[in-house]
């Protein structure tokens, strides 16, 4: 190389390919995308607590809203993904707090509705600007390039 004239060290190197960025295990992506996931629940949790609302406590409030007339709990247990003894309990907690009330559904005796009241639609309110704050928060983290990027990828992987 240095001996050969006019072929400088550079020359004489032979050039590696350049690898390619190194595809993450499945076993890796799959837990980073689980961990991540948990970390924003948490985040999202921590954001509603001042409010005195928890994700899923905001989720039936929001349903209700959404409605815009009482939905029988079997509905809410549907939307929820969820069997109806865990709506039974959830709906315990909300009225506990005067954010729902229960009232018998006059078309079906066997059926019990759910609505908001008054200190339910302010809290859903209130749980909505929270949780929209704290998801800015999560998001403003990443460049925009990133956010298309993991959008896409999210995207692709719902598909």
């Amino acid at each position: 190389m240095a001996d050969r004239p006019g072929v400088s060290h550079n020359e004489g190197v032979r050039k590696r390919p350049r690898k390619g960025v190194r595809r993450p295990t499945a076993e890796s992506l799959v837990f980073s995308f689980l961990s991540a996931a948990d970390a924003m629940e948490a985040r999202l949790e921590a954001a509603l607590t001042p409010t005195g609302l928890s994700l899923a406590k905001l989720a039936v409030l929001h349903f209700l809203a959404e409605a815009d007339e009482p939905l029988p709990l079997s509905d809410l247990a549907a939307r929820q993904h969820c069997v109806r003894s865990n709506i039974t309990q959830l709906m315990d907690r909300l009225e506990k707090d005067g954010l729902v009330r229960r009232r018998a559904d006059p078309d079906d005796r066997r059926s019990v509705l759910a609505e908001l009241t008054p200190a339910g639609t302010q809290a859903h309110a209130k749980g909505v600007r929270a949780l929209a704050d704290a998801q800015r928060a999560i998001v403003s983290a990443l460049k925009a390039g990133e956010a298309a990027s993991l959008q896409n990828a999210l995207s692709a992987l719902t598909s």
